[in-house]
Protein backbone atom coordinates (compact mmCIF):
# COMPACT_ATOMS: atom_id res chain seq x y z
CA UNK A 1 0.00 0.00 0.00
CA UNK A 2 1.19 2.89 -0.91
CA UNK A 3 1.40 6.06 1.88
CA UNK A 4 -1.03 8.91 0.72
CA UNK A 5 -3.50 11.07 2.45
CA UNK A 6 -7.29 10.93 0.70
CA UNK A 7 -10.69 12.21 2.60
CA UNK A 8 -13.38 10.80 3.32
CA UNK A 9 -16.48 12.35 4.52
CA UNK A 10 -17.63 10.78 8.07
CA UNK A 11 -20.89 8.54 7.62
CA UNK A 12 -23.85 10.30 7.42
CA UNK A 13 -26.85 8.43 9.13
CA UNK A 14 -29.38 7.46 6.74
CA UNK A 15 -32.54 9.12 7.93
CA UNK A 16 -35.73 10.41 6.06
CA UNK A 17 -34.65 13.11 3.76
CA UNK A 18 -32.69 13.66 0.49
CA UNK A 19 -29.63 15.38 -0.31
CA UNK A 20 -31.74 18.02 -2.24
CA UNK A 21 -33.80 18.79 1.12
CA UNK A 22 -30.67 19.21 3.55
CA UNK A 23 -27.91 20.03 1.21
CA UNK A 24 -25.91 20.36 4.23
CA UNK A 25 -25.55 16.80 5.34
CA UNK A 26 -23.75 16.13 1.85
CA UNK A 27 -20.91 19.12 3.46
CA UNK A 28 -18.17 16.87 4.23
CA UNK A 29 -18.41 14.72 0.52
CA UNK A 30 -18.09 17.83 -0.83
CA UNK A 31 -15.25 18.24 1.36
CA UNK A 32 -13.86 15.01 0.46
CA UNK A 33 -14.23 15.32 -3.33
CA UNK A 34 -13.04 18.85 -3.47
CA UNK A 35 -9.93 18.15 -1.86
CA UNK A 36 -9.21 14.82 -3.00
CA UNK A 37 -9.30 16.20 -6.57
CA UNK A 38 -6.90 18.72 -5.99
CA UNK A 39 -4.87 16.37 -5.02
CA UNK A 40 -5.16 14.56 -7.96
CA UNK A 41 -6.89 11.44 -6.57
CA UNK A 42 -9.34 9.00 -8.15
CA UNK A 43 -12.82 9.41 -6.72
CA UNK A 44 -13.82 7.64 -3.17
CA UNK A 45 -17.29 6.34 -2.61
CA UNK A 46 -19.63 8.14 -0.34
CA UNK A 47 -20.31 6.52 3.15
CA UNK A 48 -23.16 6.40 5.32
CA UNK A 49 -24.33 5.37 8.63
CA UNK A 50 -26.91 2.29 8.57
CA UNK A 51 -26.34 1.23 11.84
CA UNK A 52 -29.05 3.03 13.80
CA UNK A 53 -31.83 1.79 15.93
CA UNK A 54 -34.40 3.87 13.45
CA UNK A 55 -33.54 1.92 11.17
CA UNK A 56 -34.48 -1.21 12.74
CA UNK A 57 -38.21 0.32 13.74
CA UNK A 58 -38.40 1.38 9.89
CA UNK A 59 -37.84 -1.52 8.68
CA UNK A 60 -39.85 -3.86 10.95
CA UNK A 61 -42.86 -1.99 10.35
CA UNK A 62 -42.13 -1.63 6.91
CA UNK A 63 -45.49 -3.25 4.88
CA UNK A 64 -43.17 -5.09 2.53
CA UNK A 65 -40.44 -6.16 5.34
CA UNK A 66 -41.14 -10.31 4.17
CA UNK A 67 -39.57 -9.33 0.93
CA UNK A 68 -37.49 -6.38 1.47
CA UNK A 69 -34.46 -7.23 3.30
CA UNK A 70 -32.59 -5.15 5.26
CA UNK A 71 -29.92 -4.82 3.07
CA UNK A 72 -31.52 -3.61 0.01
CA UNK A 73 -33.84 -1.55 1.74
CA UNK A 74 -30.63 0.90 2.61
CA UNK A 75 -29.44 0.95 -0.65
CA UNK A 76 -32.83 1.95 -1.81
CA UNK A 77 -33.15 4.98 0.12
CA UNK A 78 -29.74 6.03 -0.34
CA UNK A 79 -30.13 5.58 -4.18
CA UNK A 80 -33.02 7.92 -3.59
CA UNK A 81 -30.78 10.48 -1.70
CA UNK A 82 -29.55 11.74 -4.78
CA UNK A 83 -32.41 11.76 -7.06
CA UNK A 84 -32.65 13.41 -9.27
CA UNK A 85 -29.11 13.89 -9.96
CA UNK A 86 -26.79 10.78 -10.47
CA UNK A 87 -25.46 8.87 -7.79
CA UNK A 88 -21.40 9.25 -6.96
CA UNK A 89 -19.19 8.33 -9.34
CA UNK A 90 -16.75 6.73 -6.61
CA UNK A 91 -19.92 4.65 -5.41
CA UNK A 92 -22.14 4.16 -2.25
CA UNK A 93 -20.45 2.14 1.10
CA UNK A 94 -21.92 1.42 4.24
CA UNK A 95 -21.16 0.44 7.57
CA UNK A 96 -22.67 -2.91 7.32
CA UNK A 97 -21.02 -3.69 3.88
CA UNK A 98 -19.06 -6.86 3.90
CA UNK A 99 -16.19 -5.45 3.67
CA UNK A 100 -16.61 -3.15 6.38
CA UNK A 101 -17.56 -6.06 9.25
CA UNK A 102 -14.71 -8.54 7.81
CA UNK A 103 -12.12 -5.62 8.70
CA UNK A 104 -14.08 -4.56 11.98
CA UNK A 105 -13.95 -8.15 13.25
CA UNK A 106 -11.02 -8.48 12.29
CA UNK A 107 -9.71 -5.15 14.36
CA UNK A 108 -11.68 -6.56 17.13
CA UNK A 109 -10.26 -9.44 17.12
CA UNK A 110 -6.81 -7.87 17.56
CA UNK A 111 -7.50 -5.43 20.20
CA UNK A 112 -9.30 -8.49 22.10
CA UNK A 113 -5.95 -9.91 21.98
CA UNK A 114 -3.79 -7.20 23.01
CA UNK A 115 -5.63 -6.58 25.65
CA UNK A 116 -7.05 -2.99 24.45
CA UNK A 117 -10.78 -4.20 24.36
CA UNK A 118 -12.21 -6.49 27.01
CA UNK A 119 -15.21 -8.61 27.20
CA UNK A 120 -17.28 -8.44 30.54
CA UNK A 121 -20.10 -9.64 32.34
CA UNK A 122 -21.93 -6.04 33.63
CA UNK A 123 -25.27 -5.07 35.06
CA UNK A 124 -28.13 -4.05 32.26
CA UNK A 125 -31.49 -3.52 31.67
CA UNK A 126 -33.00 -5.61 28.83
CA UNK A 127 -36.73 -4.71 27.79
CA UNK A 128 -39.56 -7.17 28.89
CA UNK A 129 -40.66 -7.56 25.66
CA UNK A 130 -37.90 -7.51 22.99
CA UNK A 131 -35.09 -7.71 24.79
CA UNK A 132 -33.35 -4.64 23.85
CA UNK A 133 -30.57 -3.00 25.82
CA UNK A 134 -30.82 0.47 27.28
CA UNK A 135 -28.12 2.76 27.44
CA UNK A 136 -26.86 3.88 30.71
CA UNK A 137 -29.56 6.28 32.39
CA UNK A 138 -32.13 5.70 29.80
CA UNK A 139 -35.45 6.19 31.30
CA UNK A 140 -39.29 5.35 30.08
CA UNK A 141 -40.36 3.12 27.15
CA UNK A 142 -37.63 0.86 25.42
CA UNK A 143 -36.78 2.59 22.31
CA UNK A 144 -36.76 -0.21 20.23
CA UNK A 145 -40.38 -1.27 20.30
CA UNK A 146 -41.92 1.36 22.91
CA UNK A 147 -42.84 -1.54 25.35
CA UNK A 148 -42.90 0.43 29.32
CA UNK A 149 -40.72 -2.13 31.14
CA UNK A 150 -37.18 -3.78 31.79
CA UNK A 151 -35.43 -5.91 33.74
CA UNK A 152 -32.57 -6.10 35.11
CA UNK A 153 -30.01 -8.76 33.86
CA UNK A 154 -26.20 -9.47 33.70
CA UNK A 155 -25.32 -9.84 29.89
CA UNK A 156 -21.02 -10.25 28.11
CA UNK A 157 -20.29 -7.03 26.46
CA UNK A 158 -17.59 -5.50 24.45
CA UNK A 159 -15.80 -2.93 26.57
CA UNK A 160 -13.25 -0.20 26.14
CA UNK A 161 -11.11 0.90 28.61
CA UNK A 162 -10.16 4.48 27.93
CA UNK A 163 -8.07 5.12 30.83
CA UNK A 164 -6.11 2.04 30.41
CA UNK A 165 -5.74 2.57 27.01
CA UNK A 166 -3.99 6.31 27.35
CA UNK A 167 -5.26 9.97 25.94
CA UNK A 168 -8.30 9.27 23.36
CA UNK A 169 -8.17 12.51 21.04
CA UNK A 170 -5.37 14.75 20.81
CA UNK A 171 -3.57 17.09 18.34
CA UNK A 172 -2.36 14.37 16.26
CA UNK A 173 -6.06 13.13 15.70
CA UNK A 174 -6.86 16.45 13.97
CA UNK A 175 -5.76 16.70 10.60
CA UNK A 176 -5.63 20.65 10.31
CA UNK A 177 -2.33 22.13 10.12
CA UNK A 178 -2.00 26.42 11.01
CA UNK A 179 -5.61 25.89 13.16
CA UNK A 180 -6.05 26.29 16.67
CA UNK A 181 -6.36 23.01 18.08
CA UNK A 182 -9.92 22.10 19.39
CA UNK A 183 -9.20 21.88 23.26
CA UNK A 184 -12.92 21.18 24.04
CA UNK A 185 -13.37 18.79 22.63
CA UNK A 186 -9.86 16.99 24.24
CA UNK A 187 -11.68 18.44 27.28
CA UNK A 188 -15.02 16.11 26.15
CA UNK A 189 -12.70 13.38 25.29
CA UNK A 190 -11.13 13.44 28.30
CA UNK A 191 -14.44 13.36 30.53
CA UNK A 192 -16.12 10.64 29.01
CA UNK A 193 -16.68 7.30 31.32
CA UNK A 194 -13.90 4.91 31.68
CA UNK A 195 -15.92 2.25 30.58
CA UNK A 196 -17.28 2.32 27.19
CA UNK A 197 -19.58 0.01 25.71
CA UNK A 198 -18.95 -1.23 22.08
CA UNK A 199 -21.67 -3.90 21.63
CA UNK A 200 -25.29 -3.08 21.21
CA UNK A 201 -28.09 -5.16 20.69
CA UNK A 202 -29.26 -4.05 17.00
CA UNK A 203 -30.75 -5.85 14.02
CA UNK A 204 -28.53 -4.77 11.67
CA UNK A 205 -24.59 -4.10 11.49
CA UNK A 206 -21.46 -5.84 12.23
CA UNK A 207 -22.58 -9.06 14.02
CA UNK A 208 -20.56 -9.68 16.86
CA UNK A 209 -21.64 -13.55 17.21
CA UNK A 210 -17.87 -14.98 15.86
CA UNK A 211 -16.59 -13.09 18.84
CA UNK A 212 -19.25 -14.70 21.58
CA UNK A 213 -21.31 -12.13 21.73
CA UNK A 214 -24.59 -12.95 20.32
CA UNK A 215 -27.64 -11.28 19.62
CA UNK A 216 -25.25 -8.11 19.51
CA UNK A 217 -23.26 -5.58 16.76
CA UNK A 218 -20.28 -3.35 17.06
CA UNK A 219 -21.76 -0.23 18.34
CA UNK A 220 -22.34 1.94 15.39
CA UNK A 221 -20.31 5.05 16.69
CA UNK A 222 -16.90 2.62 16.39
CA UNK A 223 -18.25 0.92 13.16
CA UNK A 224 -18.06 4.68 11.35
CA UNK A 225 -14.33 4.30 11.79
CA UNK A 226 -13.90 0.96 10.26
CA UNK A 227 -16.24 2.10 7.41
CA UNK A 228 -13.66 5.11 6.53
CA UNK A 229 -10.57 2.60 6.77
CA UNK A 230 -12.33 -0.09 4.76
CA UNK A 231 -12.60 2.28 2.08
CA UNK A 232 -9.25 3.64 2.47
CA UNK A 233 -7.45 0.17 2.07
CA UNK A 234 -9.88 0.07 -1.01
CA UNK A 235 -8.19 3.05 -2.06
CA UNK A 236 -5.03 1.99 -1.43
CA UNK A 237 -4.94 5.11 1.44
CA UNK A 238 -2.48 4.83 3.99
CA UNK A 239 -3.22 8.16 5.47
CA UNK A 240 -7.25 8.12 5.44
CA UNK A 241 -8.58 11.59 6.39
CA UNK A 242 -12.69 11.45 8.00
CA UNK A 243 -14.49 14.72 7.58
CA UNK A 244 -16.80 15.49 10.26
CA UNK A 245 -18.65 18.29 12.41
CA UNK A 246 -17.19 19.46 15.59
CA UNK A 247 -20.53 17.97 17.24
CA UNK A 248 -20.10 15.02 15.75
CA UNK A 249 -16.59 14.62 16.83
CA UNK A 250 -17.50 14.96 20.34
CA UNK A 251 -19.89 11.88 19.89
CA UNK A 252 -17.51 9.41 18.26
CA UNK A 253 -14.15 10.08 18.76
CA UNK A 254 -14.00 8.35 22.22
CA UNK A 255 -15.85 5.07 20.61
CA UNK A 256 -13.67 5.37 17.56
CA UNK A 257 -10.32 5.83 19.47
CA UNK A 258 -9.28 1.68 19.37
CA UNK A 259 -10.45 1.98 15.34
CA UNK A 260 -8.30 4.51 14.05
CA UNK A 261 -5.61 2.76 13.28
CA UNK A 262 -4.81 -0.85 11.95
CA UNK A 263 -1.53 -1.69 10.00
CA UNK A 264 0.15 0.69 7.95
CA UNK A 265 -3.57 2.95 8.17
CA UNK A 266 -4.12 5.78 9.88
CA UNK A 267 -7.54 8.03 10.85
CA UNK A 268 -7.49 11.38 11.47
CA UNK A 269 -9.84 13.46 11.60
CA UNK A 270 -10.72 17.20 9.94
CA UNK A 271 -13.52 19.29 10.62
CA UNK A 272 -15.64 21.56 9.70
CA UNK A 273 -18.64 23.47 10.51
CA UNK A 274 -22.28 23.94 9.16
CA UNK A 275 -22.92 25.82 5.76
CA UNK A 276 -26.33 28.52 5.84
CA UNK A 277 -27.57 26.91 2.86
CA UNK A 278 -30.66 28.84 3.23
CA UNK A 279 -28.86 32.23 3.04
CA UNK A 280 -27.30 30.85 -0.62
CA UNK A 281 -30.28 29.76 -1.88
CA UNK A 282 -31.45 33.01 -2.79
CA UNK A 283 -31.63 33.42 -6.94
CA UNK A 284 -31.51 37.38 -6.05
CA UNK A 285 -28.12 36.89 -4.39
CA UNK A 286 -26.54 35.66 -7.44
CA UNK A 287 -28.73 38.69 -9.45
CA UNK A 288 -27.13 41.13 -7.24
CA UNK A 289 -23.45 40.42 -7.25
CA UNK A 290 -23.92 39.31 -11.48
CA UNK A 291 -22.82 36.06 -10.11
CA UNK A 292 -25.27 33.59 -11.77
CA UNK A 293 -22.84 31.40 -13.59
CA UNK A 294 -20.66 30.46 -10.35
CA UNK A 295 -23.90 29.67 -8.45
CA UNK A 296 -23.58 25.97 -8.14
CA UNK A 297 -19.81 26.42 -7.88
CA UNK A 298 -19.97 28.52 -5.17
CA UNK A 299 -22.75 25.98 -2.96
CA UNK A 300 -21.56 22.38 -4.26
CA UNK A 301 -17.52 23.35 -3.84
CA UNK A 302 -16.35 26.74 -2.26
CA UNK A 303 -18.48 26.85 0.43
CA UNK A 304 -18.02 23.10 1.97
CA UNK A 305 -14.58 24.42 1.58
CA UNK A 306 -14.97 27.56 3.30
CA UNK A 307 -16.64 25.41 5.86
CA UNK A 308 -13.32 23.55 6.85
CA UNK A 309 -11.45 26.93 7.95
CA UNK A 310 -14.44 28.52 9.60
CA UNK A 311 -14.75 24.94 11.85
CA UNK A 312 -17.09 26.80 14.33
CA UNK A 313 -19.57 27.13 10.75
CA UNK A 314 -19.85 30.35 8.51
CA UNK A 315 -22.38 32.68 9.28
CA UNK A 316 -24.81 33.67 7.15
CA UNK A 317 -24.01 37.60 7.24
CA UNK A 318 -20.64 36.33 5.25
CA UNK A 319 -22.55 34.36 1.77
CA UNK A 320 -22.50 37.73 0.01
CA UNK A 321 -19.03 38.78 1.25
CA UNK A 322 -17.57 35.20 -0.03
CA UNK A 323 -19.70 34.64 -3.35
CA UNK A 324 -18.39 38.27 -4.21
CA UNK A 325 -14.67 36.78 -3.34
CA UNK A 326 -15.18 33.23 -5.40
CA UNK A 327 -16.13 35.66 -8.25
CA UNK A 328 -13.12 37.90 -8.16
CA UNK A 329 -11.00 34.14 -8.14
CA UNK A 330 -12.86 32.62 -11.03
CA UNK A 331 -12.49 35.56 -13.11
CA UNK A 332 -8.74 35.54 -12.21
CA UNK A 333 -7.92 32.20 -12.91
CA UNK A 334 -5.42 31.84 -14.92
CA UNK A 335 -5.71 29.73 -18.36
CA UNK A 336 -3.22 26.60 -17.16
CA UNK A 337 -2.54 27.29 -13.18
CA UNK A 338 1.04 28.41 -12.39
CA UNK A 339 3.15 24.93 -12.05
CA UNK A 340 5.17 26.08 -8.76
CA UNK A 341 1.54 28.08 -7.22
CA UNK A 342 -0.25 24.57 -7.60
CA UNK A 343 2.72 22.35 -6.31
CA UNK A 344 2.16 24.64 -3.37
CA UNK A 345 -1.50 24.41 -3.32
CA UNK A 346 -1.52 20.13 -2.92
CA UNK A 347 1.34 20.55 -0.25
CA UNK A 348 -1.27 22.76 1.98
CA UNK A 349 -4.17 20.46 0.60
CA UNK A 350 -2.52 16.98 2.26
CA UNK A 351 -1.60 19.14 4.95
CA UNK A 352 -4.99 20.06 6.19
CA UNK A 353 -4.27 23.88 6.07
CA UNK A 354 -6.95 25.59 4.27
CA UNK A 355 -6.17 28.85 5.10
CA UNK A 356 -5.84 29.26 1.18
CA UNK A 357 -9.70 29.27 0.85
CA UNK A 358 -9.50 32.98 1.56
CA UNK A 359 -6.17 33.69 -0.75
CA UNK A 360 -7.25 34.92 -3.73
CA UNK A 361 -4.32 33.26 -6.08
CA UNK A 362 -4.33 30.53 -4.52
CA UNK A 363 -8.27 30.13 -4.42
CA UNK A 364 -7.74 31.48 -8.66
CA UNK A 365 -5.28 28.37 -9.24
CA UNK A 366 -7.61 25.50 -7.71
CA UNK A 367 -10.40 26.87 -9.90
CA UNK A 368 -8.06 26.45 -12.99
CA UNK A 369 -6.58 23.16 -12.47
CA UNK A 370 -10.52 22.41 -11.47
CA UNK A 371 -11.68 23.48 -15.02
CA UNK A 372 -8.39 21.81 -16.34
CA UNK A 373 -9.02 18.51 -14.91
CA UNK A 374 -13.18 18.12 -15.01
CA UNK A 375 -13.93 20.78 -17.34
CA UNK A 376 -15.49 23.97 -16.84
CA UNK A 377 -18.28 23.20 -14.54
CA UNK A 378 -15.97 21.07 -12.45
CA UNK A 379 -16.79 17.57 -10.99
CA UNK A 380 -19.23 18.22 -8.24
CA UNK A 381 -21.90 19.91 -10.90
CA UNK A 382 -24.85 18.04 -10.93
CA UNK A 383 -23.61 16.41 -7.36
CA UNK A 384 -25.85 15.90 -4.37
Amino acid sequence: MRSSIAYFNGPVQNGAFTLAERPGKAAGMRIAEALNALLGLAPVPHLWNTVTLAGDVRHRSAADRATVDRQQREKEALVAKYAPGPAPAGGLRTDADHQVACLAREMTTGLLADGTLTVRDLPVRLCTRCGHMAGAGTAGDCRSCGHGSSRAARRSLLVFDRVAYGPILGRDDVHAAGARPPAHLFTIAHHVPRLLVLSRTRDHGVDLAPLGLEGMVLDPRAGLHAAVLAAAREAGAARPVMTLTENAAANVAAYGAPFRQHGPMRLRYVLHGKIPYEAAASDRLYEAHRAQAVKDLFTDWYLPLCAVRERVGISAVRIPALLKFLRRAHLARPTTPPGDLLTDLRHRVAAGDMRWVTDVRALACALSDREDTSGPMGPTRGAP
